[in-house]
């Protein structure tokens, strides 16, 4: 299984969404550049993400982009969801209908079946809130150095 740049992409934005939570909207030429993004790509990605009531978007010459709820309350499964859709290593354990004829004597489904619960919980315990937690922390160990006692 692997994530295409809109699954990527998406968090990185709603990571920039969330480091500014509370300050006002956001203009996406903003977040384009702080990411490195293409701004015609994330304006597609953003109203995905608008339409499933993750951001709200404000006119007006300083408007721009705000979360919907609070970054605790946004897991990284719901934007890898809302814009990837199910999250499965094979369709037959996907959330969507798939018919397989040996169902019911797949020796094999319990390993998808496994990897597919993994992947939903780790997607589903972070939230933006800790990637903005785990970014200040890296910046203050950044910012602080090596302390070395003799």
């Amino acid at each position: 299984m692997k994530l295409s740049t809109k699954g990527r992409y998406g968090v990185r934005a709603m990571f920039e969404l969330a480091m500014r939570y509370g300050a006002g909207p956001v203009s996406l030429r903003s977040i384009a550049e702080r990411q490195g993004l293409s701004e015609h790509y994330l304006e597609q990605l953003i109203a995905v993400l608008r339409k499933a009531g993750l951001v709200k978007s404000v006119r007006g010459a300083y408007g721009g982009y705000l979360l919907a709820q609070e970054p605790k309350d946004i897991t990284i499964g719901d934007i890898i969801r809302t814009l990837e859709g199910p999250v499965a290593p094979v369709e037959c354990v996907g959330d969507e209908e798939y018919e397989c004829e040996k169902v019911e004597v797949c020796v094999t489904r319990i390993i998808w079946e496994k990897l597919k619960e993994k992947i939903d919980e780790v997607l589903d315990e972070m939230t933006l809130e800790d990637l903005c937690q785990y970014a200040l922390e890296k910046k203050h160990e950044k910012d602080e150095g090596f302390m070395y006692h003799i």
